[in-house]
């Protein structure tokens, strides 16, 4: 990927949600988008209150994320959202 997040931005790559429905297979268009995603990258953090704030998530890490935030950037057939660190409600622990 050639994309590399500045400030306190996160590049997600969203799971692929699947919906089947008494043995009905949605397709995409009729779905909701799915809000889990993988971190792909982070940037270095941005200045919170006149301090650097740390970005909380690395790169790995399975998140759940608000719905309506980002920016949608396509690049090798794959579909990534840039989201700020603020949009990501929680890390997804296994």
């Amino acid at each position: 990927m050639k994309l590399k997040p500045l400030f306190d931005r996160v590049v997600l790559l969203p799971k692929k949600s699947e919906e089947k429905i008494g043995g009905i297979l949605l397709p995409t268009a009729a779905q909701e988008k799915s809000q889990i995603a993988s971190v792909v990258a982070v940037g270095e953090g941005g200045t919170a209150d006149g301090k650097i704030a740390p970005i909380k998530v690395k790169v790995g890490d399975e998140v759940l994320y608000s719905k309506y935030s980002g920016v949608e950037y396509e690049e090798d057939e794959k579909k990534y959202v840039v989201v700020r660190q603020a949009d990501i409600l929680a890390i997804i622990e296994k």
